[in-house]
């Protein structure tokens, strides 16, 4: 298993994020985690990456504990924010240039990265402009190339296609899609439920803290007799559990 969580918890004050959440992520898949704007979306993948410690439950990936080998996970996944940003005062190119030299062990490893890098984020010329002059759309193909450009096994995306047009998030996620037929798993989340339901393998609603249903977007169709994922999600939650 790639992801396993157990149980996860997280509090905030007097807010509760995460009230005891559990699912699973298997390995060659794409997995969303979706759900409206503070349901606990991002503070599941900031613990998972292991930049959050969790209150209770537990997380593995790999069979590493995010806790107790968090050094260990760390050189397993890649993470990209919904909030990242790029080195502005850098040509996209220089931008590249740096993540590569950072994690390539060798000089082959690196080029062979960075062409991947220069291939994803498909700038052209704007390449050698610096990212100070990009559109939001731009710099998010820049940061998308540098989560997979170095070939992580679990890449875990937040808002992936956030500020692309139609056509360049289409384009993302056949990258995203390409990343995983070559061996990677991908954990994302996004509260663009008709994208994911495109997109995703599995995918878990989540609303207040809670995980409310999981599983493939067509049989979670069936089950709810739903034409689309929103209604799925708007159904779930207005049973609240009773039906």
């Amino acid at each position: 298993m790639v992801v396993t969580v157990e149980r996860l918890k997280k509090r905030f004050g007097t807010i509760e994020a995460l009230k005891g959440i559990s699912f699973e992520i298997e390995q060659g898949e794409i997995f969303g985690l979706i759900g409206p704007n503070g349901a606990g979306k991002t503070t599941s993948l900031r613990i998972i990456s292991t930049l959050l410690k969790p209150d209770e439950g537990k997380v593995e990936v790999f069979g590493h504990d995010v806790l107790k080998e968090p050094h260990e996970v760390r050189k397993l996944i890649s993470y990209l924010p919904e909030d990242a940003g790029a080195y502005k005062e850098l040509t996209g190119l220089e931008y590249l240039k740096f993540v590569a030299r950072f994690f390539a062990k060798e000089e082959k490893e690196f080029q062979a990265m960075l062409e991947r890098g220069i291939q994803i984020a498909n700038l052209r010329e704007r390449l050698k402009s610096k990212v100070s002059t990009y559109s939001k759309g731009m710099t998010r193909r820049l940061l998308i190339a540098r989560a997979l450009m170095v070939n992580p096994k679990l890449a875990i995306l937040d808002e992936p296609t956030s500020g692309l047009d139609v056509l360049n998030a289409r384009e993302m996620r056949n990258i995203i899609k390409r990343f995983v037929n070559e061996g990677g798993t991908v954990l994302l989340s996004s509260h663009n439920m008709l994208e994911v339901e495109f997109l995703c393998d599995r995918i878990a609603l989540i609303n207040n803290g809670s995980i409310v249903e999981i599983g493939k977007p067509e049989e979670l169709k069936q089950k709810y007799s739903a034409s689309n994922i929103e209604e799925v999600f708007a159904e779930v939650v207005r049973c609240s559990g009773t039906c």
